[in-house]
């Protein structure tokens, strides 16, 4: 693994929660390997896998900073590299980390964990453009973090930039929790849709695609 996906040496390594992803694969060591064959089959297969990239793409110009925040194994990440953008992804999961190293290299992969995010401590100093949070990746944070996740993130942003997020219903974080926790993150909610080839979000929708900015 590159040496740059390793945690910093002064990265907290006691006292934090585990997230729910590492509770998954605590019950299930090889999850993490049968996620990453999971989508390697499906790309095999010319499956449609960049409609998360093809939104965040349209929203910024040539060349932006692209943070892919829960990058799994690169396939959001590496489709914004491939557009023409500087990415740097992040993930609690050291598996699928370099599972996007060996399979998309370019950008800059990281190990972390959301709830602790400091790109700045890990030598990546500048703000980015755009972050993603594609895959549910909200809903496998540690119980009780998502607050200090949007904030983070919010963190991140450079003055003007936006914070992409999807998720599903019916895992354990409610809409309406999230729209509250956004708040209390000091995000503004601009745009609420429904999918990412952005239809329009009702509270009878199964899905939410939030884009987020700072008051």
């Amino acid at each position: 693994m590159n040496p740059a996906s390793t945690p910093a040496p002064d990265e907290p390594t006691t006292h934090r929660r585990p997230t729910r992803w590492e509770a998954q694969v605590e019950a299930n060591p090889d999850h993490s390997h049968w996620y990453v064959e999971r989508f390697r089959q499906m790309a095999a297969r010319g499956a449609d896998l960049a409609g998360e990239a093809r939104m965040v793409d349209a929203m910024v110009p040539r060349g932006s900073r692209v943070l892919d925040a829960g990058c799994g194994p690169g396939r959001v990440g590496a489709e914004l590299a491939a557009r023409g953008h500087t990415v740097v992804g992040v993930d609690v999961d050291p598996v699928l980390v370099a599972a996007a190293e060996e399979d998309h290299p370019g950008p800059t992969w990281l190990v972390g964990d959301l709830a602790e995010l400091d790109l700045p401590a890990r030598g990546v100093g500048e703000a980015f453009d755009v972050i993603v949070c594609a895959g549910n990746v909200l809903t496998f944070v540690a119980p009780g973090t998502e607050v200090e996740v949007l904030r983070r993130m919010g963190a991140h942003l450079r003055d003007g930039g936006r914070a992409v997020i999807g998720f599903g219903a019916g895992r354990g974080y409610a809409f309406d929790a999230f729209f509250a926790d956004v708040a209390t993150a000091g995000l503004r909610l601009d745009v609420a849709l429904s999918t990412w080839d952005l239809r329009p979000w009702s509270d009878g929708s199964d899905f939410l695609v939030a884009v987020l900015s700072r008051p």
